[in-house]
């Protein structure tokens, strides 16, 4: 490990199989907590490559749990997270949308390291009891179109560093290997990344591993659609901007987006956008990620007529039908 960060602290990059050394090494127990928190900060110093990038997915899912399931008709939504923006939890929110619709949701999600509350912290806030059962979790795909992968009980490696991540209270580059290594691997998958070059860098690394995938990042430097400005989305099909003209309603402030500053808060915030009882904001922005989520499933399909759907099924409870329905399952199982 000495050798490697020299080699990242005089900023040369990693070569692919070096990268994937590194997770296996940790994976083995071959480094000290002192030296994988000097290759957290080293590498948080600059971007990462394409090959660093790779080289780690492919060591992390090689070292994976994998779940038996069936995610050939799936999406998972997980974004990178680290974008200092401290919104609600709207791939989340957006996720119970799309699986109440009858889209069939694979989420792939972790605590929060440097963000207030992540997809773990608060759907354990909800009542979710976390699994890597397979038949567990088949069942629950298969009765709510969701099951959610909580990433510490299928990676090991992630679990054996999350307190380091903790530790430091800043991202790393575990937060931008998140969305690529969910275990079941959905044929569909809604990222966001925090920067433009690390979208470009998603689409390269999704485009053999995913029938269709939307990356998406807000020029003002959200991972997801934020309705604050521009959206850039890379996909199979296509590469576009969208905003709020895109589907006729007005541009949105950022504190609109806040997600409170306490789990409860975001949970909060969650069940009442569920119940329709969110904002406009709220409500326009969930609108719009179930939107590009449908999209990604069925590109043929138009994104306003899909936002305009979306909008009607969020104010009409139904999501929040399907919501209850899941936690009481997670309570009573």
């Amino acid at each position: 490990m000495q050798a490697t960060l020299t080699q990242l602290i005089q900023h040369r990059s990693l070569t692919k199989n070096q990268a994937k050394d590194i997770i296996l090494g940790i994976g083995e127990d071959a480094f000290s907590d002192h030296e994988i928190v000097g290759l957290m900060v080293s590498l948080q110093t600059r971007s990462l490559t394409l090959d660093e990038i790779q080289g780690f997915r492919e060591a992390l899912l090689e070292l994976a749990i994998t779940p038996d399931i069936d995610a050939s008709n799936a999406i998972d939504l997980c974004v990178t997270g680290g974008d200092g923006k401290n919104t609600f939890n709207i791939s989340t929110t957006t996720s119970f949308v799309l699986a109440s619709m009858g889209y069939q949701v694979v989420k792939h999600g972790n605590y929060g390291v440097s963000s207030m509350c992540g997809s773990s912290n608060v759907l354990e806030y909800l009542g979710v009891k976390f699994s890597n059962n397979s038949e567990d979790l088949n069942k629950q795909k298969e009765e709510f179109n969701l099951c959610f992968l909580h990433a510490p009980l299928f990676h090991p490696v992630m679990k054996k560093v999350a307190p380091l991540r903790k530790s430091l209270g800043i991202p790393t580059f575990f937060n931008i290997m998140g969305p690529l290594v969910n275990p079941a691997q959905p044929a569909y998958q809604l990222t966001g990344t925090f920067s433009l070059e690390l979208a470009r860098i998603y689409h390269h690394v999704l485009s053999p591993h995913r029938k269709n995938y939307s990356v998406l990042h807000s020029m003002d430097g959200y991972d997801e659609i934020s309705l604050t400005g521009d959206t850039r989305i890379f996909s199979k099909m296509n590469d576009a901007i969208v905003n709020a003209n895109s589907v006729n309603i007005d541009a949105i402030h950022s504190n609109e987006l806040h997600g409170g500053n306490s789990t409860e808060e975001a949970g909060q915030i969650l069940k009442s956008i569920l119940n329709g009882e969110g904002t406009s904001s709220q409500n326009h922005v969930v609108a719009l990620n179930t939107a590009q989520g449908i999209i990604t499933l069925n590109p043929e399909k138009n994104l306003t007529e899909t936002f305009e759907l979306a909008l009607e099924h969020i104010k009409s409870g139904e999501a929040h039908r399907h919501f209850e329905s899941f936690i009481n399952y997670h309570k009573t199982n």
